[in-house]
């Protein structure tokens, strides 16, 4: 599995934004698209909001790509 690491700058990023940000979708169709699939988890629970704000500490899992927050 592929971990990354992500600082945010402010309070919180919004999901699509970051999948967009880390490279996983390529534009934010692609990263609405891997929501509404039903791939995408937060903190190991199926997330289906695509503006959920993710904070510090948060983790994301879509496929073979894990993203903490920080």
């Amino acid at each position: 599995m592929q971990e990354t690491k992500f600082e945010i700058k402010g309070e919180y990023i919004e999901l699509i934004k970051l999948l967009k940000v880390v490279g996983i979708a390529e534009h934010g169709a692609a990263a609405k698209q891997m929501v509404t699939d039903g791939i995408v988890y937060l903190n190991n629970q199926k997330e289906s909001r695509f503006r959920a704000k993710l904070r510090k500490d948060d983790v994301i899992t879509v496929d073979n790509h894990k993203i903490t927050i920080g």
